[in-house]
């Protein structure tokens, strides 16, 4: 598929450095190491983190921010020991999407149907705090109303409160990428 002028955003770059995280694009220089060493790319041909930071320095900001290629990245940070440049790819990857989520690229349905994010049936909490003490990235919090609040943008979708949750209150669905994975794994 070719690209087109209507398709360049010639300040998608500089956005993307200016959210923390994304900081790290303009030490790259296209090394490939980060492919290399990427799980989700040996498993998931069209996930390449040197691809991806090519599509940001070209501008290719809504086609890359509305792309599922965003979700893939397990957020392993392989890539981040292997690089030269100290670039950590995978804080790139969590800079567009938050910049995905925050533009209305991705709604938080979009993300619980991807299996992106966690969710609270909040009619199921019993507060019991259980979330809150077992995520080691303090996403769950505890409301006003005293039930817990997943917020989306910060779930790294481990399944670790789904699995530790006594009320099975807290849902995950299966990602799109762990299908494909499986997918793979029975061809061969």
């Amino acid at each position: 598929m070719g690209i087109t002028n209507k398709e360049i955003n010639l300040s998608f770059s500089s956005e993307v450095t200016a959210i923390p995280g994304g900081d790290h694009l303009n030490s790259c220089f296209s090394c490939g190491a980060c492919s290399g060493i990427c799980p989700v790319s040996q498993a998931i041909p069209d996930f390449d983190p040197r691809k991806i930071i090519h599509m940001i320095r070209m501008g290719l900001k809504e086609r890359l921010l509305s792309s599922d290629l965003l979700w893939y990245c397990s957020k392993c940070r392989s890539c981040v020991f292997v690089c030269p440049q100290d670039v950590a790819f995978a804080d790139i990857m969590t800079a567009l999407r938050k910049m995905a989520v925050e533009e209305g690229y991705v709604t938080e349905q979009d993300l619980r149907d991807k299996g992106k994010v966690a969710w609270v049936e909040r009619d199921q909490c019993v507060s019991c705090l259980t979330c809150v003490r077992v995520c080691p990235w303090q996403v769950p919090k505890i409301d006003q109303k005293g039930v817990a609040d997943i917020l989306a943008k910060d779930c790294r979708a481990c399944g670790i409160c789904v699995s530790e949750c006594p009320a099975q209150a807290i849902q995950l669905n299966e990602s799109e990428d762990e299908r494909l994975i499986a997918a793979c794994g029975t061809t061969k």
